[in-house]
């Protein structure tokens, strides 16, 4: 289990947000000679901060005691932060406070039956809801058709990142996997930032630092974001090529919990697509998997 030191965490998010900076995108005036530093300089960003660089400094090495949101907010746009960056930066830097925080492992989150209910109803988009764990709590059979090889071991939770850095045919399932593969780093990373106590997903990061270079690489990144739009392309075993928009929506009843959908262009390809596969995820109820390449059905 990887077990995350809070204010190495603020230090290396800070660190790297300053490296990404020019002197010219930050709008800082240099006089020539050559840069020690990759991006902007501690007294560069204490300046544009409008704190002295020794407070900076103290906050780069992970001691964020007593900052205030203002004193945080400016940090942010000294920093360029976006606004998930925003938010990471000020949960670094409350868990930071303290030096130790017992480690927990919360109780497993269920889906109401309301809500599943909700999710069986959607016949025609694939839909599933999921935790900052990017374990998926419930789904509707749309969504295992789409995410078949996801769901084809029974005996753990689907877990999106555990799918996307250790299933061997995901590849083949992302058309653009380094994109996938960024955008679930940078979910965990947020999660991470939001619940530095959670012993499951320390688990889960340690689980695959060790067994994927590829994630440790990306999660020294320190990159955070937000799964609320965007578009995702797949490629289908069954149902060939999908452009697919998705929504994320944090659900104000359960905390924790995102309903994320996914829609296609009304008479696209993608749409086409989409139906055959609701057509055949109904014709073939209860098979775990999908077939293989040479056992596709004919439309």
């Amino acid at each position: 289990m990887v077990v995350v030191d809070n204010r190495n965490e603020l230090r290396e998010f800070l660190t790297t947000r300053r490296a990404r900076i020019t002197p010219q995108q930050a709008g800082v005036q240099t006089y020539g000679g050559r840069r020690r530093v990759q991006g902007l300089r501690r007294e560069e960003v204490a300046r544009l901060a409008g704190v002295s660089v020794e407070y900076y400094t103290r906050l780069e090495r992970g001691n964020a005691a007593g900052a205030s949101g203002s004193v945080l907010d400016a940090l942010g746009r000294a920093l360029q932060l976006d606004e998930a960056e925003r938010a990471h930066l000020i949960a670094l830097a409350r868990a930071s406070e303290t030096t130790s925080r017992a480690r927990r492992r919360p109780a497993q989150q269920r889906v109401r039956p309301g809500l599943q209910q909700l999710l069986d109803a959607m016949h025609d988009l694939p839909a599933f809801v999921q935790d900052g764990r990017l374990d998926i709590l419930a789904a509707n059979p749309l969504a295992r058709a789409l995410y078949a090889d996801l769901f084809d071991d029974p005996r753990r939770t689907p877990n999106h990142a555990r799918y996307t850095f250790l299933d061997p045919r995901v590849g083949d399932f992302y058309p653009d996997w380094t994109r996938a593969a960024a955008d679930t780093v940078a979910l965990l990373r947020a999660e991470a930032g939001r619940n530095p106590g959670d012993r499951v997903l320390n688990e889960l990061i340690g689980e695959l630092s060790t067994r994927s270079e590829q994630f440790s690489a990306l999660w020294a990144t320190h990159n955070v974001r937000w799964h609320t739009t965007g578009t995702k392309q797949f490629h289908h075993r069954i149902a060939g090529d999908l452009s697919l928009a998705y929504e994320g929506m944090e659900l104000a009843g359960d905390p924790g919990q995102i309903l994320v959908t996914f829609t296609a262009e009304p008479g696209s390809t993608s749409h086409q697509a989409l139906q055959f596969l609701a057509s055949w995820a109904a014709s073939h109820a209860g098979i775990a998997s999908l077939p293989t390449v040479s056992e596709h059905p004919s439309p």
